[in-house]
């Protein structure tokens, strides 16, 4: 069980709730402040001054009261008639993230739901109740409203959630599961689909899965300089404190450690004919490291949003109940921007190196496409072409949606963030740039085998111990599809990493 405290919530505590499935429930400190802001909610709700959500309607119905009799059904019809959500649903891993999002946002005491509402989300998590939330639908304007009525739904016993590995009515979901639906009271509707809970979610997910990556490139990247009989000379620290971006200067630290002891470097290091490398060798710190800067950044503007209040309105500390545009997704469009072009940069960067590799007129004596037998076998031809097609189609994926808007809501909602699709796409991206390096890990795998005798550095043996243990040297030509589907895995776990000893921090 993972316990949260609403605005320390960090990185690490997320992403180990996502890969592992762990429960989650909120620090028992914040029952009063939860309790307080409830009680507030429940007199405004009887009260005769108009408070937007609590007793009127919603968006541009705001100026129609509500008696306070009518308030569950307000509530109930608003979770019902925003459940518009299209598409495939989230991933289980992702959707359970989303409503540990949801629990960190209420637990803050801000957004007036009572503790049964909170306690309902904790045992859901805890049962392996998981609404089936469809991805597509959220503008991330005033919050992920359609998605996010989906995970409502269940919980007031309408909807559908995923329990015991089958897809089932939310009622029946629940009643499995020993649990009972709530009915809503004032303003929690509101408070459970205002919120950016499913961009974040998705951007999170897409941040920690980039992480892997650009981790794993620099693995990847070290072997194929290793592959090609690359210098190590650009890797000098001097260099980069000369510039002074932390990225890079990380970057190259790590290179030097990875490629520290290599026989084959020593074995060029005097009397090579070659001035310069490529780019695409020589430039890794600067570009992967200017990446990790990209992606540090949004990590924090990520576990920030993670971390806040942004439903509405919100009962505030001296009382009032104000409303505002925390809901906005703006933040959270930027951060998945970004990742995007960080992605983007760091398969564009890889496949460079793949091309290298396999061109017998660049790869200083490495045969065609990598294989003994160049001519009677295509070798690495095609798993090369496989990962430029990967490249383009990240390029043209990493177009920034945050730029985009339209308004929404007969006008009341007049700028948006697009900041759900912005973060969705960072899925595929991913998994793209997960192939890419595998190839490249592939290709410098047995670059580095065509060295011998001559051997790599020790981290770099392991990481091709750890690649032969899942993929076979290639000899003759066999079906490729499997081996590629290998080395993604060995990418996306973070195998590779491990094998190599590498530590990266966030």
């Amino acid at each position: 069980m993972l316990t949260l405290t609403p605005g320390e919530a960090t990185l690490a505590q997320l992403e180990t709730l996502w890969r592992e499935g762990t429960p989650a429930r909120l620090a028992e400190t914040t029952g009063p402040a939860i309790a307080a802001s409830a009680a507030r909610i429940a007199a405004a709700a009887q009260g005769d001054q108009a408070v937007y959500g609590v007793n009127t309607g919603f968006g541009k119905l705001a100026s129609v009261r509500i008696p306070p009799e009518d308030t569950a059904t307000l509530q109930r019809n608003l979770i019902l008639s925003h459940c518009c959500g299209v598409g495939a649903p989230l991933d289980i891993a992702t959707a359970r993230l989303v409503m540990a999002l949801k629990l960190l946002s209420l637990g803050r005491g801000a957004s007036g739901v009572r503790p049964e509402i909170v306690a309902l989300i904790e045992a859901m998590l805890e049962a392996g109740v998981t609404p089936a939330i469809p991805e597509q639908g959220s503008v991330g304007a005033s919050g992920d409203l359609a998605p996010l009525a989906h995970m409502a739904a269940v919980m007031i016993g309408a909807g559908e959630a995923i329990y015991q590995g089958e897809t089932l009515p939310g009622a029946e979901a629940l009643a499995r599961a020993g649990l009972t639906p709530v009915t809503l009271g004032a303003k929690e509707g509101l408070a459970l689909i205002n919120g950016t809970q499913v961009s974040t979610a998705l951007a999170l997910t897409g941040w920690f899965r980039a992480m892997a990556c650009l981790r794993a490139a620099i693995v990847t990247g070290a072997m194929s300089t290793d592959a090609i009989m690359g210098s190590t000379a650009p890797t000098r620290a001097e260099i980069h404190t000369l510039r002074g971006h932390r990225g890079q200067i990380d970057v190259a630290a790590a290179m030097r450690g990875l490629l520290k002891g290599s026989e084959i470097r020593e074995s060029h290091r005097e009397d090579d004919a070659r001035v310069q490398d490529p780019y695409c060798i020589r430039c890794q710190p600067q570009v992967t490291g200017a990446a990790l800067d990209l992606l540090r950044f949004a990590g924090q503007t990520l576990e920030t949003e993670a971390n806040a209040v942004t439903d509405n309105p919100l009962v505030l500390s001296d009382g009032s109940i104000v409303s505002g545009g925390n809901f906005h997704a703006e933040p959270v469009a930027f951060a998945a921007d970004q990742i995007a072009l960080a992605v983007a940069e760091i398969g564009a960067i890889a496949q460079r190196r793949v091309a290298l590799m396999v061109d017998p007129a660049l790869s200083f004596g490495l045969p065609p496409f990598l294989t003994p037998e160049p001519g009677l076998n295509s070798g690495l031809m095609i798993a090369e072409v496989t990962t430029a097609a990967l490249m383009s189609e990240n390029k043209h994926l990493a177009a920034p949606c945050s730029v985009d808007s339209t308004p929404t809501s007969a006008n009341q909602e007049d700028h948006v963030s697009m900041a759900a699709h912005a973060a969705r796409r960072l899925g595929g991206m991913t998994r793209n740039l997960a192939v890419i390096l595998g190839v490249e890990a592939l290709c410098a795998g047995q670059g580095i085998e065509f060295r011998a005798p001559l051997a790599t550095s020790g981290p770099l043996k392991r990481a091709l111990a750890a690649i032969r243990a899942e993929v076979a040297t290639m000899g003759a030509d066999r079906y490729l599809a499997p081996d590629l589907a290998r080395a993604q895995a060995l990418i996306e776990t973070g195998s590779l990493v491990a094998a190599a000893g590498l530590e990266m921090p966030a």
